[in-house]
C-alpha cells in the first residue's frame, strides 16, 4: 500500500471517527431540540434529519438510503482510480472528505434506527436499548447539531414578501459529515477547477 493511499485512508477514518463520536455523544446526552449556547454565534442544537439536505423529504427513506450507499460506493471507486492515476494528493484528499462525509451520514441512516431508541424533548436516547431501536434497517435519522446564528435582523416593512419578518444568517443546523462534504466540494471548485474540467 502506497503512502498516499495510507494518508487518504487516515483522512477518511479521522473524519468518520470525529463525526460519529460527536453524534453519539449528542444523541446520548442531549434531549431532542436541546440547545447549548457556546458563544452568541455558535450553538450545539440537537435535531434529527429524516430526509435529504435541510430536512427535505422528496422520496422514500429506504430508497434514499440505498441511493446514498450506491453513490458512496461509486465515490470510493473513483478515489481508487484517482490514486492509481496519481492525481494530486490535495484533490484526492478533497474527494476523500466528500466520501467520508457521505459515509458518516449513511451510517446514521443505516444503523441508528436499530441501535438507538427514540430521542424526545424529555429524554435522551439509549444506545443498544433492551427493547430495540426506534426504527428499522435503512430508516435511521441523521443527527445534526452545529448551529451558527451569526446575524439576526428584521426585514424593513417595505421589503417585498418578507417585510417586517425576522431573518437569520446562518440558520441551517448540520453536522461534521456535512461540513466535510461542503469543504471538500468548496476546495475542489476553488483550487482544483482545472482538474474538475477533465471529467
Amino acid at each position: 500500500m502506497t503512502t498516499e493511499r495510507k494518508k487518504i485512508i487516515a483522512v477518511i477514518l479521522l473524519i468518520l471517527f470525529l463525526d460519529q463520536a460527536l453524534k453519539i455523544w449528542i444523541k446520548t446526552t442531549f434531549t431532542l431540540g436541546e440547545d447549548w449556547q457556546i458563544t452568541s454565534w455558535f450553538h450545539l442544537h440537537f435535531i434529527e434529519n429524516n430526509g435529504m439536505a435541510f430536512g427535505m423529504e422528496v422520496i422514500s427513506k429506504t430508497f434514499l438510503s440505498v441511493f446514498r450507499i450506491v453513490a458512496v460506493a461509486a465515490i470510493g471507486y473513483f478515489i481508487h482510480i484517482l490514486l492509481k492515476k496519481k492525481y494530486p494528493f490535495g484533490f484526492i484528499a478533497c474527494v476523500a472528505m466528500i466520501f467520508a462525509g457521505a459515509l458518516g451520514n449513511i451510517i446514521d441512516c443505516v444503523f441508528y434506527g436499530l441501535i438507538f431508541d427514540a430521542s424526545t424533548p424529555f429524554s435522551t436516547a439509549t444506545i443498544f436499548p433492551v427493547d430495540g431501536g426506534y426504527g428499522t434497517w435503512l430508516n435511521g435519522r441523521v443527527v445534526d447539531m452545529l448551529y451558527f446564528p451569526l446575524f439576526r435582523g428584521v426585514f424593513p416593512e417595505w421589503f417585498p414578501f418578507w417585510g417586517g419578518e425576522e431573518w437569520e444568517f446562518f440558520s441551517p443546523i448540520f453536522n461534521l459529515a456535512d461540513s466535510a462534504i461542503c469543504i471538500g466540494v468548496g476546495y475542489i471548485i476553488i483550487f482544483y477547477n482545472k482538474i474538475l474540467k477533465q471529467f
